[in-house]
């Protein structure tokens, strides 16, 4: 019988239950993969508003934790929205020394999940348009992206999924913001966070790829 292998512990705020779901399944994935130098736990509550979480942990115990959301479209009430966020993430850093990191998806979190099966490179012009991509990466035909994101359909999407598809979705990732880059798109700063305002761009990828890596299946 082998070593038990050490756990590595990794804390997450995310804005609804499918970045919770997608976060527990890759949980799941990289504790039956072979090949992980270290077992995973993930600690992932929904919560909208980090800085209340911050308020329930020590930095001590938890001095690092990734928030998860989106940047909906240019309009004011959603960009205020973000920018109300990234305000709390930085005030965390403050009062309470933990340190926050932002993973973001402009549009939403149905840009990363594409990624794993297929490039998602052009502009949208509404987050609507979201459902007829993941229809034809995953097969489906969801009239809408609400019913894509009950329980059981969107956990169907994940069972099709492998490693293999994460690590293609953090380089399609990479990829995207590498172009950004190189593109002169426009970024704004706030709060001592960076974001482009225009998608596809998106940060999630960052976070997992650490977590892979972390585990030595990158």
């Amino acid at each position: 019988m082998g070593d038990r292998k050490e756990t590595k512990k990794y804390t997450f705020t995310v804005e609804g239950e499918t970045e919770q779901w997608y976060l527990y399944w890759l949980r799941d994935q990289i504790n039956a993969c072979q090949d992980a130098v270290y077992q995973v736990s993930i600690v992932a509550p929904v919560q909208q508003n980090p800085r209340s979480y911050a308020k329930t942990v020590h930095a001590k115990s938890t001095p690092y934790i990734t928030h998860l959301c989106d940047v909906e479209s240019n309009e004011e009430e959603h960009v205020q929205k973000f920018q109300n966020i990234l305000s709390e993430l930085n005030a965390v850093k403050k009062e309470k020394k933990i340190s926050y990191a932002l993973g973001y998806s402009n549009f939403t979190f149905e840009l990363w999940i594409i990624l794993h099966k297929s490039d998602c490179n052009g502009p949208l012009a509404n987050r609507k348009h979201y459902r007829s991509r993941i229809n034809k990466a995953f097969g489906e035909n969801f009239e809408s992206l609400a019913q894509y994101k009950e329980e059981n359909n969107f956990k169907r999407c994940l069972s099709k999924l492998t490693l293999s598809d994460v690590h293609s979705a953090i380089c399609r990732a990479k990829t995207i913001m590498e172009r950004n880059q190189t593109d002169g798109k426009r970024v704004i700063s706030h709060c001592n966070f960076k974001y482009y305002p225009d998608n596809p761009s998106l940060t999630i990828w960052e976070s997992v790829a650490g977590i892979l890596k972390d585990c030595g299946i990158v």
